[in-house]
């Protein structure tokens, strides 16, 4: 079930994304608002080299670019026309200020947004080496994301929200671990779907076992998961991928609506109460990899924050996984994540491209 056949598009189209926005100020109020997508987390600054395939060590020079997966999600639902919000913590630093004005720019709300006046921004120091390896290296000794005190939380934002939505590294240290928790359960009693993206990044954690807790500590409590091949074989210790069977044994829970494993180029996968299946990939060719599982991210949430009942119809939800591939594809045929997040209509109009080359 890979071919993108016309009448897809044409219901894609119908897909309401909330209804193109036009482009509300990011901190106005939202009490209208019935599709808001709250992130929470991180949000820094990457330097990525100015040539590819070299590690961090034979890099001649690196290009800043805002980074931090939550951020990009929250920035991926904006440019498809959703209406997100970001909660998390920056330094009071030249990069924070850069960051938050990156995020009203792009019409994310950021009233959540605080300021540490005693730590700095993140930064990671991120390439893809020739072998296709990706290495890391953070500076966060701690960085203000950390910092983020329950205290500081904008609770109206999680009472509004229709989908509060979050990753794992939050989890790593206090008091961010604590507010991370507190800003999930009053989410959950408001009512709010909460989508968890564990974005598994090992050179964070103290030890793989302690990573490997801590992001299970939460995966009961999650309505919708995403998760990549490498992450089901870290989690399972070891096991195949691939195989349903651990996937529905070892990572599917009671409560889950869906739970999405993303391949790259060859699509993904999908698991609900009801069905289960596959949505293949879209071939392009690729330039920088970073930020295409967050675009892929935004485009699904985006679409469930318009319609929840594609948790109960497979052809809705195949539709929507197609146009979150859609997101991811064009979002590596250009360098950054922030800035190669595509619009509605330049996914719509790669779509119809897909479609008549076939």
């Amino acid at each position: 079930m890979a071919t993108t056949p016309n009448s897809v598009l044409d219901d894609l189209k119908k897909l309401d994304l909330a209804k193109d926005s036009k482009n509300p100020s990011s901190d106005a109020g939202l009490e209208n608002n019935k599709s808001l997508v709250v992130c929470f987390g991180e949000m820094l600054i990457d330097f990525v080299p100015t040539v590819a395939g070299v590690s961090l060590a034979e890099a001649p020079a690196f290009q800043k670019a805002p980074g931090g997966a939550p951020a990009n999600v929250a920035v991926g639902i904006t440019r498809l026309g959703g209406s997100a919000a970001f909660i998390g913590k920056v330094g009071d630093d030249e990069f924070g200020k850069m960051l938050a004005n990156i995020l009203k720019e792009n019409n994310v709300d950021t009233s959540g947004v605080r300021f540490d006046h005693n730590a700095r921004t993140a930064l990671a120091f991120v390439t893809l080496r020739a072998d296709g390896e990706r290495e890391f290296l953070f500076f966060r000794n701690p960085s203000a994301d950390m910092l983020l005190h329950e205290s500081e939380l904008e609770i109206s934002l999680l009472q509004q929200a229709k989908i509060f939505h979050y990753g794992s590294i939050s989890l790593i240290d206090e008091p961010c671990r604590s507010t991370h928790l507190a800003a999930m359960s009053i989410a959950k009693k408001s009512g709010c779907i909460l989508s968890y993206d564990p974005n598994l990044r090992l050179a964070l954690w103290p030890s793989a076992e302690f990573a490997r807790e801590e992001i299970m500590s939460i995966w009961d409590q999650a309505d919708i998961i995403k998760i990549s091949e490498d992450e089901i074989t870290f989690l399972t210790g070891g096991d195949d991928p691939y195989d349903d069977n651990v996937v529905l044994t070892k990572l599917f829970h009671p409560n889950l609506k869906l739970l999405i494993v993303t391949e790259g180029s060859e699509g993904c996968r999908y698991y609900t109460q009801n069905f289960r299946g596959r949505v293949a990939g879209i071939k392009v060719k690729a330039v920088d990899t970073t930020g295409a599982g967050d675009a892929f991210v935004g485009g699904i949430l985006c679409n469930i924050a318009s319609d929840l009942s594609l948790f109960q119809d497979e052809k809705g939800l195949r539709e929507a996984l197609l146009f979150a591939n859609a997101c991811g594809a064009i979002t590596v045929t250009e360098r950054g994540a922030i800035p190669a997040m595509p619009t509605k209509e330049a996914v719509l109009r790669f779509l119809a491209q897909v479609t008549d080359q076939k």
